[in-house]
């Protein structure tokens, strides 16, 4: 397998130029050289330590012996040198040890860790969120009982929804949690918990979803409950194992290195745990985790296509495949000379900056949405964070997997064999789109929600700042940029109109404008970044005119450009799908029987 190498040149382009200062932070991670520093470090530690054990956690896998999941070799020692580096804290508080990162520089480094090794990284990316919701719904008591050692990585964290009835639908959970002195006692088992056991951690906090005996039906009778694996004494140590049980561990198609555990709760006595935010309030609580790991998930998609994106390209150079297509060359040539191949490569890089600089983007909102100075400047930031998760999440996803089945495509009968490891990425890939809310349901949270936000005023606010920095490139008076801008403002315009039928069509039946939701998120995600490319590129021109020719920031506008003329031209189309795909799907299916 290719060794993978981050691409700090790139992350750091859109940290420094892209996304807006967050001024109520603490100018600690401001300074540019320090950043360059933090990610040259952990660019460092991807490569040398995480990336090598990729292809061997996959071939491996995991194994349940006694009750407790085994890791594969080397990812416990792995792990411990990343609590070593300090990686552990980078998003945690400093009242418990953390390091308060922004968000931005935080996704960056998710991005890193998940193309080097997404098995081993899920970890983290689950222990984040319930940092997140321990600090935001917990008790003090409760924050000073978990959140040192979860922040510091002796513990790590995760998040239990799903049920075996239940599905993507958590309305129908039947966990219970009694009463039980001043705590309660869980009963009742989940399925598909990422994480769910290991032996890379001293001990792992489950955030549990469950049901009071007096809760409501549906999805406001659920609450939520913090149940460690092992229990903790009144000095905060391990002191006996919960009664939590590890009843299996799924076989998949890919992350084969990362337990998906089935875990039962309660077999004998109940497991022990606490209530954690308010009875009946468990939704709640749990988005806060759900909406960190959707935009975590996003970045994932960029992870996992840089990845693939960097062995398809090495395997380009060396492998030697026909003649040059216009005798150019004599003999057999580099595949890299194919023009067909040049476009696979062209279109998977395009899409993997405009995924990149959109996640990081977003993520960069959530900062500005907790510390912004004003409450306008909060409500502005969290109304485009609203906005564009589902998105993110959504596209970037389908894209990773798009972009991760590119790669086999250009190692030819090479990617279908696993020796390769092209054939990993797009096996790995494949989860994204699914966890964590499915895709489909990513682009009804966009129909039904997002885009009603303020009566679409939110929606429409976010476009016309997109056309401001497409107005920019029109002004450049540079050839290609006022191609660029122009391409986007049409594309914007029609994006526009098409919302606009949607909703009514949403208005007039749900069921067909549903039908729609799935293409008008992929038209979203390729416009939006359109949009991210033209702002790039007009950044990009004018670093440029402050030095003498820059090969990295040529090919900024030049990606853009590319980008513009074929992912832009081809995501038009989506406006007559979003519209016509519901015609017809009730007279094939509607009389089918099983």
């Amino acid at each position: 397998m290719q060794e993978y190498n981050a691409p700090i040149e790139d992350i750091l382009f859109v940290l420094n130029n892209i996304n807006s200062k967050v001024e109520n932070n603490s100018d600690e991670y401001s300074d540019p050289d320090l950043r360059k520093q933090i990610f040259e470090e952990a660019g460092k530690f991807a490569s040398n330590i995480l990336a090598p054990l990729n292809s061997i956690g996959d071939k491996e896998g995991i194994t349940l012996e006694n009750g407790v999941v085994r890791m594969p070799q080397g990812f416990k020692e792995a792990y411990s040198q990343y609590i070593e580096g300090g990686w552990s804290s980078v998003a945690g508080s400093k009242d418990f040890g953390g390091q308060e990162m922004p968000w931005n520089i935080v996704g960056g480094l998710n991005e890193i860790w998940h193309a080097a090794n997404m098995s081993f990284s899920l970890n983290m990316l689950l222990t984040q969120g319930a940092i997140e919701v321990i600090e935001a719904y917990g008790t003090n008591e409760q924050k000073k009982k978990y959140l040192p050692k979860m922040i510091s990585g002796e513990w790590s964290g995760t998040m239990n929804l799903t049920e075996p009835q239940a599905g993507s639908d958590l309305a129908l959970l039947k966990s219970k949690a009694i009463p039980n002195r001043d705590n309660y006692k869980l009963y009742g088992n989940k399925i598909y918990i990422t994480h769910g056991d290991q032996d890379m951690n001293d001990n792992i906090v489950h955030l549990v979803l469950a049901r009071l005996p007096d809760a409501p039906e549906g999805s406001k009778g659920i609450s939520l409950f913090i149940s460690p694996k092992n229990l903790i004494n009144e000095e905060g140590e391990i002191s006996e194992k919960n009664d939590v049980r590890v009843v299996s561990i799924e076989h998949k198609l890919g992350t084969n290195a990362s337990p998906t555990c089935v875990l039962a709760y309660g077999d004998n006595d109940g497991a022990d745990a606490e209530l954690i935010g308010e009875k009946h309030g468990g939704l709640k609580a749990m988005f806060t985790m759900m909406n960190n790991a959707r935009l975590n998930v996003g970045i994932q998609g960029v992870s996992i296509a840089e990845r693939a994106y960097q062995q398809a390209l090495n395997f380009s150079f060396s492998r030697e495949q026909g003649n040059s297509i216009d005798n150019s060359q004599e003999g057999t040539v580099a595949i890299i000379d194919h023009p067909d191949v040049k476009r696979m490569l062209m279109d998977m890089r395009s899409r993997i900056e405009a995924m990149r600089a959109l996640s990081l983007f977003t993520a960069n909102e959530l900062d500005l949405s907790k510390n912004a100075l004003s409450a306008k400047d909060k409500n502005k930031a969290q109304e485009n964070l609203d906005l564009l998760t589902p998105i993110v999440k959504g596209w970037c996803t389908d894209q990773g997997v798009l972009i991760a089945s590119t790669g086999v495509q250009i190692h030819g009968g090479m990617g279908f064999i696993e020796e390769t490891g092209a054939a990993q990425h797009y096996r790995d890939a494949r989860i994204l789109p699914i966890y964590e809310g499915t895709n489909g349901i990513q682009a009804l949270d966009l129909l039904r929600r997002k885009l009603t936000l303020d009566n679409g005023n939110v929606f429409k606010r976010f476009l016309n700042d997109m056309r401001k920095d497409a107005k920019e490139c029109i002004n450049s008076e540079k050839d290609k940029l006022i191609e660029i801008g122009d391409k986007v403002i049409f594309a914007i315009n029609t994006l526009e109109n098409t919302a606009d039928d949607l909703l009514n069509m949403w208005k007039d039946n749900k069921r067909n404008a549903a039908s729609g939701a799935t293409p008008f998120l992929d038209m979203c995600g390729n416009i939006f970044g359109a949009w991210i490319m033209a702002k790039s590129a007009i950044k990009a021109y004018h670093l440029l005119e402050e030095t003498d020719g820059d090969k990295f920031l040529n090919e900024k506008i030049e990606t853009a450009y590319f980008y513009a003329n074929t992912i832009l031209e081809t995501s038009l189309s989506l406006k007559n799908v979003v519209i016509n795909t519901h015609k017809n799907l009730d007279s094939i299916f509607m009389n089918m029987k099983n």
